[in-house]
């Protein structure tokens, strides 16, 4: 290859980094562009609503269906296991050109079961969530000064008991102009844009345009029968429709059917298509909840260091007054010797259920690796919101291969627990790849028969089934067994001290050392209780959390956090002659987990008072210990491997033999 060659590939290539260091949408969103006529197809989602959180396919409504037949757009792993499910639909546009009065069919008349229908998805404040150009279209409603922001509109409303369907919608598509023969100054950077794809059937230096903005206002409109008998899809409703949003007309009623129509605007806006974004992304009140935070953070960071360093002096100090003796005076003092002096014959004494120590460590290793490497691809734009399904279906992805790192920190700690013996190291390394695994599955499982009995698209098919349990067999568990082979070839830790046969007698507790244990997890609660407010509000409530910087942030404060917490419990246990140490460090900061639930409980409560029905609450609960189950493994890891650095450090510092 010439060095020209090797010349080019290299600037391609940092062009690219260069691009992707900006926040650039990556594959999968690239900018459309489309001249005057071209058609703009609307696509729908899954029906979803905050009262029950079970979506259902748009279709399972007498909705107006394509002429070309219902197609499902091409989906990823992600969207299909949070139930999104991507149709087309019969609502066409084209560039830039204004329409009104479109009608687009009329139903037939409506059976009982679909009157009732209608009318329990109504209650239920069902949402209805168009799609153009990969942008959810956005409602703005007017609430005494401000306007509150909403994705997608309601199928109808009650009033007076009468139930009333929105069957007119108008459309505004805001869209970018520009002329350039390549994108560089639509896009804002001259670095590389002209590599960047454009779709359409324009050539160079006809006007285009983009789509950066999708708007809708719902009304309900009682066409006239007679105008409509006549009329076919796309036909040019006769007399003007007048959409007024504030009044309602068209009730539903058994054995009767129901006519839907449409128009659409085109607006000319200065919005780029990288910010096109921003107005699904603004959140009320933010510079509130930001100081909030950063208040959390400098008081939590505060609080950590003030422990960090008490701690490291009072140990420092133990120490230094202990190596300042002669040996006359160490024997002299032997029988003087007071607390975790006392335990340096038992502090490596093997704990009891060591194989389920060792596969939670090990899951919680995988688990940890997979949320850090998650969060930062990310906060670095490679997990963007209009991606929809990649964050799921990259932290899937990201687990599975992180078995390598399981396989190995189990079967590690395994074998130093016991001294080196590599016998059982298949035993744990393959209850390692199974046991969170297994739990999660059992829990999606129950969970998924409570949605397949509701018909809804949030189960998971079992096709999709098949697939997971394909990826869980064939990649995570022999990766988990291989990362299990190199490190029972890897050299053991040895112990700095020697374990007596006879176990000592651990003294009288003035309190229960588990108290303690559980009261450790309010310091890393305390670490991410708000950010965790955002990430339970775009889970259940539906919006859209961007701040992945942050939350890297959030998660390297935990870790430091746990890490120090467990320190200081497990240094006090062996003050007053307490060697059990090894699941009380795990615990330590890994009943964070419980102020979470508990948390969970309350958000429950107090944020989701809407929720109603057994089943609503019933995935919520399921969905939330799965959460928890998984923080638990994660955060405990952290607390139990540093605790075992401080203890191996700490005994292999002084000499009491």
């Amino acid at each position: 290859m010439a060095f020209s060659d090797e010349f080019k590939i290299w600037v391609l290539f940092i062009c690219l980094v260069s691009q992707l260091g900006h926040g650039f949408y990556l594959p999968g969103s690239y900018p459309h562009k489309y001249v005057v006529g071209d058609t703009l197809s609307v696509k729908v989602n899954s029906i979803t609503s905050v009262e029950t959180e079970i979506p259902f396919s748009y279709y399972s409504l007498p909705f107006c269906k394509p002429e070309e037949g219902v197609k499902d757009s091409a989906e990823n792993l992600g969207e299909l296991l949070v139930g999104d499910r991507i149709e087309n639909s019969p609502y066409r546009f084209k560039m830039n050109t204004n329409e009104s009065g479109i009608f687009l069919c009329q139903t037939k008349p409506l059976s009982n079961e679909e009157f009732r229908l209608m009318k329990k998805r109504i209650d239920e404040m069902y949402q209805v969530n168009v799609i153009l150009d990969n942008l959810p279209a956005i409602r703005y409603t007017k609430k005494d000064d401000f306007y509150l922001r909403w994705t997608g509109y309601p199928v109808g409303i009650k009033v007076q008991e009468k139930y009333y369907v929105f069957n007119h919608l108008k459309f505004t598509v805001l869209v970018h102009k520009y002329e350039e023969t390549n994108v560089a100054g639509v896009m804002g950077t001259g670095d590389a844009a002209e590599m960047i794809p454009t779709v359409g059937n324009s050539g160079p230096g006809i006007p285009g345009y983009m789509v950066v903005g999708f708007e809708v206002i719902p009304c309900s409109f009682q066409h006239n029968a007679a105008s409509v008998k006549k009329l076919k899809t796309y036909g040019k409703y006769p007399s003007g429709i007048k959409c007024e949003p504030t009044t309602v007309a068209m009730a539903i009623n058994e054995n009767e059917p129901v006519a839907f129509s449409y128009e659409v605007s085109f607006v000319e806006s200065d919005i780029k298509w990288p910010s096109r974004w921003d107005a699904y992304l603004k959140m009320e009140g933010a510079k509130v909840h930001w100081f909030s935070i950063l208040n959390s953070l400098m008081v939590i960071t505060f609080l950590a260091g003030i422990v960090l360093v008490i701690f490291l002096r009072t140990v420092r100090r133990d120490l230094t007054r202990y190596e300042e003796l002669d040996k006359e005076a160490q024997a002299q003092m032997n029988e003087e010797l007071s607390g975790w002096k006392l335990v340096v014959a038992d502090v490596f004494r093997a704990p009891s259920n060591p194989t389920l120590l060792c596969v939670m460590v090990g899951d919680g290793v995988q688990i940890l690796g997979m949320a850090v490497v998650t969060i930062l691809f990310a906060a670095l734009g490679f997990m963007s919101p209009a991606s929809r399904g990649t964050l799921l279906t990259g932290m899937l992805f990201f687990y599975m291969f992180l078995g390598i790192a399981a396989g190995y920190v189990a079967v590690c700690l395994w074998r130093t627990i016991f001294c080196g013996n590599q016998k059982g190291w298949v035993s744990v390394a393959w209850r390692v790849a199974c046991f969170f695994p297994g739990i999660a599955f059992l829990i999606l499982t129950t969970l998924n028969f409570l949605l397949w009995g509701s018909h809804s698209t949030g189960a998971i098919p079992f096709s999709l089934f098949v697939v997971l349990i394909l990826l869980w067999f064939c990649i995570s568990v022999p990766l988990t067994l291989i990362g299990g082979y190199f490190g029972a070839k890897a050299p053991h830790i040895e112990y700095p001290v020697r374990t007596n046969q006879i176990p000592r007698e651990i003294p009288a507790q003035n309190y229960p050392s588990w108290l303690l244990v559980l009261g450790a997890g309010t310091l890393p609660f305390g670490t991410l209780f708000i950010e965790l407010f955002f990430i339970m509000s775009s889970i259940w409530l539906g919006r859209v959390y961007y701040v992945f910087g942050f939350l890297f942030v959030v998660l390297i404060l935990l870790v430091v956090v746990c890490a120090e917490v467990s320190l200081v419990l497990t240094y006090m246990h062996l003050c007053v002659e307490d060697y059990k140490w090894w699941w009380k460090s795990f615990f330590a900061s890994g009943s964070v987990a419980i102020y979470i639930f508990l948390y969970s409980i309350n958000y429950l409560v107090f944020d989701l008072k809407s929720l109603n029905g057994p089943v609503s609450a019933t995935l919520y609960l399921g969905y939330s210990l799965f959460m928890v189950l998984a923080i638990m493994l994660a955060t405990g890891t952290v607390g139990f491997l540093s605790s075992f650095w401080f203890v191996h450090y700490l005994f292999s510092s002084v000499k009491l033999d």
